[in-house]
């Protein structure tokens, strides 16, 4: 049966399935252990698994990373978090030059099992340095694996396959989703990395969102068929690396349009590499132009009115997806 949680609740529930099925995941941050961490999404995990595998750090970005690099090569699993996805910045030598890059220069003679988890992007008015969507960072990193859910359901099958992959996973939530609710299946769930979903079928026009924009793009796909008798189909890319480039080129394909949407700024967001391998990879079947949603290029603006205008919503994502459609 299934039960209905927030994803909030998912992610305490996806650290913990992992935590009882191996004692080598540990799991350290800022206010993760006493206080449930800052959005409450590990409440009641240090009551279930003690002070010696859940961990509070001392606010230190390099401290929390360097230990977790540490911990993982010497066979360990942890989970890391930092607390806002922009102070990936302050650790970010740790991630993409050392952790990203020393299995390869091991010749694969010392994995690096960690998960790195952050909250991500913007929605709930917490100014430009609170609220960047910085997934695209860690994208152009090779050797990092990068997951963004969109649903509760999600956030526990693709963390346990997170926690259980030899690479190191960027895990981005994205915080203005904590409090939605979804469906979440009986028993463990385990999902696979590099898999698309392909969450509303259509015949007009390819929608491909990732974390937040995921439920806007649906939202759009309902007004588009309701208002300009548009069927579009919508893909929630789930995972940026592995890429799912096969479900997204069938169904390009086959509705011989694209647009994507997503939270990052404009230039050099994963939506520029998504349409780029289109328009490589099957551009003698499109019918229009290849075309992306994000939000400008510009620091976040916390004023509720500009955030709202800034990131991209359902009527620019409608208005925009009929004009492609024509």
């Amino acid at each position: 049966m299934a039960e209905l949680i927030t994803y909030r609740d998912a992610v305490a529930r996806a650290i913990a399935q992992e935590m009882r099925r191996d004692e080598s995941v540990v799991f350290l941050g800022e206010d993760v252990a006493a206080a449930g961490g800052v959005f409450k999404a590990t409440k009641g995990l240090l009551e279930e698994f003690g002070d010696t595998r859940i961990r509070d750090t001392p606010i230190s970005e390099e401290a929390i990373i360097g230990a977790a690099m540490g911990a993982a090569m010497t066979g360990m699993r942890p989970i890391a978090e930092i607390m806002f996805s922009d102070f990936l910045a302050t650790c970010w030598d740790i991630v993409a030059v050392e952790i990203a890059k020393s299995r390869y220069m091991t010749a694969g003679q010392v994995t690096f099992p960690l998960v790195i988890r952050t909250a991500n992007g913007g929605g709930l008015r917490f100014g430009a340095q609170h609220s960047q969507a910085v997934e695209n960072w860690a994208m152009m990193i090779p050797g990092l694996k990068v997951v963004a859910p969109s649903t509760p359901e999600d956030v526990i099958g693709l963390f346990a396959a997170s926690v259980r992959s030899d690479d190191p996973v960027m895990f981005f939530e994205q915080k203005s989703l904590y409090p939605t609710k979804g469906h979440v299946p009986d028993g463990e769930i385990v999902d696979e990395l590099g898999k698309a979903k392909t969450v509303r079928k259509g015949d007009d026009v390819t929608i491909v969102a990732l974390a937040s924009m995921v439920p806007r793009a649906l939202e759009s796909a309902d007004r588009l068929q309701s208002e300009h008798g548009i069927s579009a189909e919508v893909i929630d890319v789930r995972s940026l690396v592995p890429l799912d480039t096969r479900t997204i080129l069938e169904s390009v394909s086959r509705t011989s349009r694209l647009v994507t949407v997503e939270e990052n700024p404009r230039l050099c967001g994963w939506g520029a590499e998504i349409v780029s391998i289109a328009a490589e990879e099957c551009f003698w079947d499109l019918d229009a132009p290849v075309t992306r949603i994000t939000t400008p290029h510009i620091p976040l603006p916390s004023a509720d009115s500009l955030e709202d205008e800034v990131l991209p919503n359902v009527a620019r994502i409608t208005e925009t997806v009929a004009k492609v459609v024509g």
